[in-house]
């Protein structure tokens, strides 16, 4: 349980993990150190960006990069790394005319310099042409695998060969302008997804839709998705950031933050030269953050509840589950209303450590979060704590306007450390009360070690090796598992100065020591989520 935190990177090798990399022509296998658990057959797929310039014009951006999926196999004991680039409109069109086509989430494209100028100024004018580029996770719906990223546009891909499919176009069969890159799943299939949309009179709302299992017909079942339930927004034209939301066996939980979508900035932006998806965010100072509840059978928002608390920004939800009429909700929060993405810009991440170092402080500060809703509230239960839960601090106090103050338990505090992409025992915890979280810890905003975390009693393990870049930590269960923690955590760590840079970690859940490592001769860019495909 050691607990390095305080690790420097004074070498800065880190700067290897956003450099482009070109896709490879088949599997290559890997050098196997240890031994893999001999009931571990399957492929850890992953999404992220792997070309970071196209000709002489650099993605400014992590979220820009064009996507790539990797693929790690393991069969029989042994294991090969694959990986691709996935043949979205971005990338290609890209290649086709190697230049920036398609603005990104930091980066502007620019019209063709080619072309005259009433051509140019009529491109403008033309309507927005969204991103397709899927970078961010791959997960199943139905029979069939898509990876994503946050706009309308999600591409079917082959998880075996790794060739794309096809592109599809999620407003064709829903009412949302985008859905975000972490849906919840259920065990029979059913996937849940949250996004911003137009609700009534034109004011701006979050749709939570739902995608049913393989119908029995065989046919496509994003063609049978419906809006499950719309929660308002608390600004008419101004939606907040959504990039995940939590799931309990009865409730839906949204969390609306004060990063916010400017729609009118983002409308008119795409009409002047250079704006990007960047440029529309903004902070609202005075908001703070609030929770909303939404039930799931019967569908409906609770629109009595109204939860507030101070001011963060979040991404990432761990889990939240249900237990004696409170709703327990674990967030990995960034204290404050300013966005963290401003500290993602690639120029940022590949600075000399020193200087990577001054920007984190200046940042948004990292803490693992647990907040308490209650469901039953009572008029005259005014000023007092509402939590009667034993094992938590957290507290949520009944205001004379009828909305409740929450104040949060702390699960995990370091300066400028992050646990962020969280990962829990899905398939047995999703929605339930549990005991541990694994994460991805960043160290000033660079992946430096692998962190488990007891939800419980706060105690912390962590897997670090010098100069080794980890990934998104998922964790795969033992067959037959009775313990929450009997199983393996699969990382893609990249090592820039060793032999073989690249490797698939294989780590005991249990305690974080190395079951084994499969290592390749090939240097693996940044990851952010991905699956693990038995």
């Amino acid at each position: 349980k050691v607990n390095h935190l305080d690790v420097e990177h004074p070498a800065a090798s880190y700067k290897k993990i956003f450099e482009s990399v070109e896709e490879l022509n088949e599997p290559i296998p890997a050098v196997i150190t240890g031994i893999i658990p001999s009931w571990l057959g399957g492929s850890l797929l992953r999404m992220g960006p792997g070309l970071f310039e196209v000709g002489d014009e650099h993605f400014q951006h992590l979220f820009d990069g064009q996507a790539l999926i990797h693929k790690f196999d393991l069969k029989n004991g042994q294991v090969t790394y694959y990986r691709k680039f996935i043949r979205t409109d971005a990338y290609v069109r890209a290649m086709t005319e190697n230049r920036v086509v398609i603005t990104e989430f930091g980066t502007a494209a620019y019209p063709d310099p080619c072309k005259n100028i009433f051509s140019r100024f009529f491109t403008y004018f033309r309507g927005i042409e969204v991103t397709d580029n899927c970078l961010v996770n791959i997960y199943p719906i139905g029979e069939d695998f898509y990876a994503v990223t946050e706009t309308n546009y999600i591409t079917k891909v082959d998880p075996d060969s790794l060739e794309t499919l096809k592109k599809v176009d999620l407003c064709k069969y829903l009412s949302v302008n985008g859905v975000t890159a972490h849906p919840h799943t259920e065990r029979d299939g059913t996937v849940y997804n949250i996004g911003n949309c137009f609700g009534k009179n034109m004011s701006l709302a979050y749709n939570i839709v739902k995608i049913p299992p393989v119908p029995k017909d065989k046919s496509d079942p994003i063609e049978k998705s419906q809006v499950l339930v719309q929660l308002p927004s608390s600004e008419r034209l101004k939606p907040s950031y959504v990039h995940s939301f939590g799931m309990t066996d009865n409730y839906f939980v949204f969390v609306e933050q004060p990063v916010k979508i400017n729609l009118l900035k983002f409308l008119s932006a795409w009409s002047f030269r250079g704006a990007t998806y960047m440029d529309c965010f903004e902070s609202n100072t005075s908001m703070g953050t609030w929770f909303h509840l939404a039930s799931k059978e019967p569908a409906g928002y609770l629109s009595s509840h109204k939860f507030r608390t101070s001011a963060f920004n979040l991404f990432h939800h761990i889990n939240a589950y249900e237990d004696e009429g409170f709703i327990v909700v674990d967030l990995c929060t960034w204290k404050g209303h300013e966005f963290v993405y401003n500290y993602l810009y690639l120029a940022n991440l590949k600075e000399e450590w020193e200087e990577v170092k001054k920007a984190a402080a200046r940042a948004p500060q990292p803490e693992v979060r647990r907040y308490v809703l209650p469901l039953d509230i009572h008029r005259e239960d005014q000023g007092k704590n509402l939590v009667s839960l034993s094992y938590t601090t957290a507290t949520a106090v009944l205001d004379s306007d009828g909305t409740i103050w929450l104040e949060p338990e702390v699960l995990f505090s370091g300066p400028r450390q992050a646990f962020e992409f969280p990962q829990i025992n899905y398939s047995k915890c999703c929605g339930k009360k549990y005991s541990f979280a694994y994460g991805l810890g960043l160290n000033h905003f660079i992946p430096d070690r692998i962190v488990k975390l007891n939800v419980q009693t706060k105690e912390i393990w962590v897997w670090q090796e010098e100069d080794s870049y980890p990934s998104e930590p998922l964790f795969v269960p033992s067959p037959g598992a009775t313990q929450e923690d009997d199983g393996v955590l699969l990382s893609v760590v990249v090592k820039p100065g060793a032999q073989r840079p690249g490797s698939l970690l294989v780590l005991d859940a249990r305690n974080l020591t190395e079951l084994a490592r499969a290592e390749v001769n090939t240097i693996i860019p940044i990851t952010l989520h991905g699956m693990y495909k038995p």
